[in-house]
């Protein structure tokens, strides 16, 4: 699945993690915050890479990561705790906040109270509108950052050496691949050689049989010596 992942990674993700090791990351990742239509997950999986090819550091990516995540979560926070329910009139904010699923959201903050800011980093659907319900909520912009801290420092890492692990084993089985490629194109051609060889065997043996068998019709044709004169002679 994982390889599926990394496959499938925009070119243009792609280009500006893997050109920008750094710089890069952060960027996409803030943008993710305020609508990318880009889940987080794939630049942290690219993140993840660079780790892999040791282009980067993983405390350093880490924390790079972990602020460009706060820093874009900030900005719904920020329209909701500013304009309110207001800001959904506006067209380019309605489409990102997806204003049908406020009512989710609502019923579970009546049931969970803060702790929805915490479990919303893992529900990609309704993260940038559960940030927004806790601006407009009024939560302390502290309380609000702490809950979101604990959730990037479990889903940050974590995602950062999962993807490592990954692309080591995709590595690995690659070459495993190659292996075994190798191995069956060996026995192929060696399987070919031998029926080569097994069938120009038959072929010999089957043309010397056939010389020997039109060696020997003549004899068999012909009279036995003396049969039709001897009867003369007498």
């Amino acid at each position: 699945m994982l390889a599926l992942v990394i496959d499938g990674l925009p070119e243009w993700a792609d280009v500006l993690v893997g050109r920008s090791h750094y710089i890069g990351p952060f960027v996409l990742l803030f943008l993710c915050g305020v609508g990318l239509p880009l889940p987080e997950e794939v630049t942290l999986i690219g993140s993840g890479i660079l780790l892999y090819r040791e282009e980067v550091e993983f405390v350093p990516i880490t924390l790079v990561c972990s602020a460009a995540i706060l820093l874009g979560d900030s900005v719904p926070y920020w329209l909701g705790r500013r304009y309110g329910m207001s800001a959904v009139h506006v067209g380019w904010v309605a489409r990102i906040l997806h204003p049908e699923r406020f009512a989710l959201i609502d019923r579970r903050f009546q049931e969970h109270g803060n702790w929805v800011t915490f479990t919303c980093r893992f529900l990609p659907g309704i993260r940038i509108p559960g940030y927004f319900t806790a601006g407009t909520l009024g939560m302390p912009y502290w309380r609000f950052l702490a809950l979101d801290l604990c959730g990037v420092a479990i889903s940050v890492p974590t995602s950062i050496w999962l993807a490592r692990v990954g692309a080591h084993e995709v590595q690995d089985l690659h070459q495993r691949m190659n292996e075994t490629l190798h191995l069956i194109l060996a026995f192929a051609l060696v399987s070919g050689l031998l029926t080569l060889l097994v069938r120009q065997r038959m072929r010999l043996r089957a043309r010397q049989a056939a010389q020997l068998s039109a060696a020997a019709a003549p004899g068999e044709e012909s009279p036995p010596a003396g049969g039709a004169f001897g009867g003369r002679g007498r």
